[in-house]
């Protein structure tokens, strides 16, 4: 079995060029379901012994586990992704995943800040109100206390361009980290984006995205210059040069939120959910927002009516006299 997939984790690499994220995933899912089959070092297990009734004790084992139903989903879909792997290959006969059931997903519907409020927010970061949050930032350690000014405005800056353009865009955050220089054409005002399984997709960015894009610009030849051109083709650089990481753009969605309104739980994702939200309100054809997002299938998108329905409910039971 060992064998097996190690040649299926190949294959995601080389021939579906699955993310490092992906293939992280998949090796973790797949390790456990093999340590599961393999307790105390004995035998690699063979493929042709393993069944849908072993699959489905494994599927126990982990709710006995207490993992979330999301979470097993996902590794029953690597599972899943193997075995049909090594039946095209001509490993096995058949797929014994094929007679599992996938556990039940409750539905959630995205939770949306209104137009007005993402507006408020990025508005006051462009007043340069929320400059303070650039304090703590990603600069190392024994930087932050007292931060200089002229670090803060460039920190401020790189920072307002990431916020507007997840925005704009409709980014996931690891296509944002992922944009190099000839990925953004700034006088067209497009992006080149390479989303799940590099699929590469074309979407527009607004004058505010490129108006902070063209406010960042000079910051980022700056951190370059300190730094040697450590990462010359990431558009979103951090204080060392490198590219900027999803984990620190988390931190910075995270820090300049809090600053603004303390209440609100928002993170990357939340932007991208608001501007497919916001653009299905104001009457975007669902087929283009699905192409704006890079969803390979329509039911993915089509969670955000359900959003956009719930926001005008709201407005309908605020608003209405009779409500």
């Amino acid at each position: 079995m060992k064998d097996a997939l190690e040649k299926f984790l190949r294959h995601l690499q080389h021939e579906r060029n699955a993310s490092a994220h992906t293939l992280r995933n998949y090796e973790s899912d797949l390790d456990q379901f093999w340590h599961y089959l393999t307790p105390t070092a004995g035998k690699d297990p063979a493929l042709a012994k393993i069944d849908h009734r072993l699959l489905r004790e494994y599927i126990a084992h982990l709710h006995d586990a207490r993992l979330e139903k999301s979470s097993i989903a996902r590794k029953l879909a690597a599972i899943r992704s193997f075995f049909k792997f090594c039946v095209r290959e001509g490993i096995l006969r058949q797929n014994p995943a094929r007679l599992v059931a996938t556990p039940k997903l409750p539905k959630r519907i995205p939770s949306v800040l209104s137009a007005e409020e993402i507006n408020g927010f990025l508005d006051s970061l462009a007043r340069g109100q929320l400059s303070h949050a650039a304090d703590d930032s990603d600069l190392p350690h024994h930087h932050r206390p007292g931060a200089p000014d002229d670090e803060t405005r460039l920190l401020l800056k790189r920072d307002r361009a990431i916020l507007e353009l997840l925005y704009a865009s409709g980014l996931r955050v690891s296509e944002l980290t992922g944009l190099n220089l000839d990925d953004l054409d700034r006088r067209e005002q497009m992006l080149r984006v390479r989303g799940k399984g590099r699929k590469e997709r074309i979407v527009p960015f607004g004058g505010k995205a490129g108006a902070a894009i063209d406010s960042y610009w000079p910051v980022r030849t700056e951190l370059l210059r300190r730094n040697k051109a450590t990462d010359a083709q990431a558009v979103f650089l951090n204080y060392a040069g490198r590219r900027l990481t999803t984990r620190s753009v988390a931190r910075i969605v995270k820090k300049y939120v809090h600053v603004f309104n303390i209440n609100w739980d928002v993170h990357p994702h939340s932007l991208r959910h608001a501007f497919a939200t916001h653009l299905l309100a104001d009457g975007a054809d669902l087929r283009a927002i699905q192409e704006l997002l890079g969803h390979a299938s329509l039911s993915t998108t089509q969670k955000y009516t359900h959003a956009s329905i719930r926001q005008l409910m709201e407005v309908y039971d605020k608003a209405h006299p009779r409500a």
